[in-house]
């Protein structure tokens, strides 16, 4: 981690971190100092890099580059949710690693993956949403290989996103937003039938099966899930 404590303002100062971020898997940059006109310029310069993702906090700017293993659990938990809403019947938008930031509040993140599901009418026909008029996602997919300096959930939190879960060392941990604070959670609100240990147990699985048994598994689970749940219904 490294930390600069003057301003970034020119394309040559940009590069200088780029070296040093691409030295190691999942490294991350921590800038302080830094205004939110140039946290702008750096999301404008970086707009159709798919690498970097930037992290801002009033002041303070963090910048990481995902491994490999990073994205490969990234993707799995994103696969996971996708499968489980097709057999849920719950529909959802997915956005991915996209900006979403508040300059009132001088904040701003790129999550690893984010989805709207309950909010997801709300947003319908937008191709961008905007905080300050439209919800923030339901859903954030945090893998957390290496620590940064930023702290993520309260950045999370003060935008109002419901819902984070955090991956750490093969663990799913899931949190929900309480009265401003996150607190740690059994079981998923986006996807009630999942619990923090279950969605543990899918993300060790991905590793041992091939990827299309993995994903019948999943199905399957969700399958018998509501079935268990219309019979103790009825």
């Amino acid at each position: 981690m490294v930390a600069a404590q003057t301003e970034l303002t020119t394309k040559a100062e940009k590069a200088d971190w780029e070296d040093i971020v691409t030295e190691t898997p999942d490294s991350r940059v921590v800038l302080q100092g830094i205004s939110w006109k140039t946290y702008e310029s750096f999301l404008a310069d970086y707009e159709n890099h798919a690498g970097p993702r930037f992290y801002y906090d009033n002041g303070t700017m963090e910048i990481k580059m995902p491994s490999f293993k990073h994205e490969e659990e990234n993707r799995t938990l994103m696969l996971l949710i996708e499968l489980l809403a097709i057999e849920l019947g719950i529909d959802l938008r997915r956005f991915g690693s996209a900006t979403f930031k508040r300059d009132d509040l001088l904040k701003g993140f790129e999550p690893d993956s984010c989805f709207y599901l309950q909010n997801a009418e709300a947003i319908s026909g937008k191709d961008s949403p905007d905080l300050m008029l439209d919800p923030p996602p339901d859903l954030l997919i945090e893998v957390d290989v290496a620590s940064g300096s930023i702290d993520k959930l309260s950045l999370f939190g003060a935008l109002g996103v419901p819902e984070v879960w955090r991956c750490e060392n093969g663990r799913l941990i899931i949190y929900r937003l309480e009265n401003d604070t996150y607190v740690e959670s059994e079981r998923s609100l986006a996807l009630p039938l999942l619990t923090s240990e279950q969605a543990t147990r899918f993300l060790s699985e991905s590793r041992e099966m091939k990827s299309s048994a993995w994903a019948r598994h999943v199905r399957q689970w969700a399958i018998e899930q509501l079935d268990a749940q219309q019979q103790s219904q009825s």
